[in-house]
């Protein structure tokens, strides 16, 4: 079995190169999926989100008002706060997904698409952490593949994505900088990844670049099988 981290920045291509792996055999999951289910209401996620940012975050329908959440994070200076809540929840969901894959197919390769390994661990130890699911995670994650793409590029997806009107998109490009400058650049990720993807927007390329990774992830999980060990 392999566990492979798929990590880069907002807009980065992540989900193109998800949807590749997982049409060559891997088992993928997303980490914003998992983030999402529980930050609904009922969930122990969302309860602790209300209790500290305050009733103001939930939407008439009783669910999180995600803008109004976004703003208090990243504009009003409380994403930590936010992401301890968060991050612990969805790690340890993480752990009991690639349980389950495991238990179905021991020679499978897990794949978790989640573009804060390292901003996660960066913060855990700004928080004087060691230990823990937050600071631990070379011990959950084999292999770390990271997507790059040129800032403003990923600006643009971002913004496309969320299909605004001409008016909205200098508020989502502004929006779109400031979670950038939240994460780690990918001049210092690819100094610890074991492997990188340059998506610069032609599909077939990244596609071909997808297949040779795919091909190196299952040398890596015959390594593992073989030897017990990717040392």
């Amino acid at each position: 079995m392999l566990r492979v981290g798929l990590t880069g920045g907002l807009g980065s291509g992540k989900s193109t190169v998800g949807t590749y792996l997982r049409e060559l055999g891997a088992q993928v999951i997303e980490a914003d999926e998992l983030g999402r289910a529980l930050m609904e209401p009922g969930q122990a996620v969302f309860a602790e989100i209300v209790r500290v940012f305050g009733p103001e975050v939930v939407a008439t329908d009783g669910r999180l008002d995600r803008a109004r959440l976004a703003e208090f994070a990243f504009r009003g200076g409380r994403l930590q706060e936010l992401n301890a809540i968060v991050h612990p929840a969805v790690i340890e969901q993480q752990r009991q997904w690639m349980n389950e894959v495991f238990a179905r197919d021991p020679d499978a390769i897990a794949v978790v698409i989640s573009a804060l390994i390292f901003e996660v661990e960066r913060d855990a130890c700004s928080r004087g952490e060691t230990d823990g699911v937050l600071a631990d995670w070379r011990r959950r994650i084999d292999r770390v593949v990271l997507v790059t793409a040129p800032d403003e590029l990923k600006i643009r997806r971002y913004v496309d994505r969320l299909g605004l009107p001409d008016d909205q998109r200098v508020a989502a490009e502004a929006d779109a900088r400031s979670r950038l400058a939240y994460q780690i650049s990918d001049a210092i990720k690819a100094t610890r990844a074991d492997y990188l993807l340059e998506n610069n927007g032609d599909k077939q390329v990244l596609r071909a670049q997808v297949e040779g990774l795919w091909r190196w992830l299952v040398a890596e999980n015959n390594k593992l099988s073989r030897r017990g060990s990717l040392e």
